[in-house]
């Protein structure tokens, strides 16, 4: 499903000379190559202001909590998603409240945000599911109609575009990850909030670090955010490659989406992504097929790789029963836990890879 060593080992010369920086130097916390780091990849989303974080889960906690949500606040949301984008919601006491999904792009449907609107709801929280913009100019249109703030969740999205800006540099505020598998990845956990907003950053920042501008002089209750010197020397040494290896995703996508549409398998039985926004940076190339879990395990047989994003829908996780929605809440966002099915999609990948596995799918289908 994923290979990192291609990635990774042409770059260790360059990171052991970015490692040694930080071990010569001694800032293994925050520091020189964390604020470098933060000024090139501001640059590059353009965005005013990016706060590195722990990780992407801790950027979004660090984000909410910055604009002050807690108990009794609502948050409008996907259930579609990564568990962090509501975990960290009802972290902080405030309610997720989910919105089902337009049924093609498996992003926020933007139609049904208003009618979630309570006296309560104080964001709306999209997601970029898979490197997928959602309809950002009509997501600003109801928010501004709302007269609610978006909060990005661009996680999954680093350098994806689209008309109205990057993602994550839309909204009032924004976060991306780092982790591992990402298409911008650390060597273990990293993430970032960003802003346009002057004072929110500032806020961030502050919270980032236990609450404290001055050493054991603490404004507010914050939390240890903060990102290590030794993954922000990683990140560095990546960031000048991540245009590329988009670019090389996109292509990846291309050949997939050509190779399908040649095969003229049924669409009522088998989808690929729909792809709205030119930006779509794919760090996921995901399918739909009614018969996933066969073709899954017929695709392992065959040693090809395969993840499902996502299998339960949040509205059905064990922990948000007490919201009261039940199977048949959400129906696409339920369809979709049953037919997705993630191919390998990362920028090494050979066209004799892809090919093998688009063969395998369409003779999966075909018998």
């Amino acid at each position: 499903m994923l290979d990192l060593v291609p990635q990774n080992a042409p770059l260790l010369p360059a990171i052991r000379e970015a490692f040694e920086r930080v071990m010569t130097k001694n800032a293994f916390v925050l520091g020189t190559e964390v604020d470098a780091f933060e000024r090139e990849i501001a640059s590059l989303l353009r965005v005013k202001h990016a706060i590195g974080c722990s990780s992407g889960t801790d950027a979004q906690l660090l984000a909410m909590m910055a604009l002050g949500l807690g108990p009794g606040d609502e948050v409008i949301t996907t259930p579609f998603t990564f568990f962090a984008t509501a975990g960290c919601i009802a972290r902080l006491g405030a309610t997720p409240v989910f919105v089902d999904i337009d049924p093609h792009t498996w992003n926020l449907d933007v139609d049904r945000i208003a009618a979630a609107r309570t006296p309560r709801t104080k964001a709306i929280a999209p997601v970029h599911l898979y490197g997928q913009p959602c309809d950002m100019p009509r997501m600003l249109e109801v928010a501004r109609a709302l007269e609610l703030p978006i909060l990005e969740d661009a996680a999954q999205s680093v350098l994806a575009d689209t008309s109205v800006g990057m993602t994550g540099a839309i909204g009032r505020a924004g976060w991306l990850s780092f982790y591992p598998t990402k298409n911008l990845s650390a060597f273990g956990d990293a993430g970032l909030a960003t802003t346009n907003d002057d004072a929110l950053a500032d806020q961030m920042r502050m919270l980032r670090n236990h609450g404290s501008r001055v050493r054991y002089h603490h404004e507010a209750i914050g939390g240890n955010f903060r990102l290590d010197g030794l993954q922000a020397a990683v990140l560095r040494v990546k960031l000048p490659h991540l245009q590329g290896w988009t670019e090389k995703r996109r292509a990846n996508a291309a050949r997939y989406d050509r190779l399908f549409a040649q095969a003229g398998l049924d669409p009522q039985r088998f989808g690929t992504p729909v792809r709205r926004e030119a930006g779509h940076c794919y760090h996921q190339y995901v399918i739909r097929t009614g018969a996933r879990d066969a073709l899954r395990a017929y695709l392992t047989e065959q040693r090809i790789g395969t993840e499902i994003y996502y299998p339960v829908p949040l509205h059905l996780q064990p922990c948000f029963a007490h919201l009261g929605q039940r199977e048949g809440s959400l129906p696409n966002a339920e369809r979709a836990s049953h037919e997705v099915l993630a191919l390998p999609i990362y920028p090494e990948l050979s066209e004799a890879q892809i090919d093998r596995v688009v063969d395998a799918v369409v003779a999966f289908h075909r018998r």
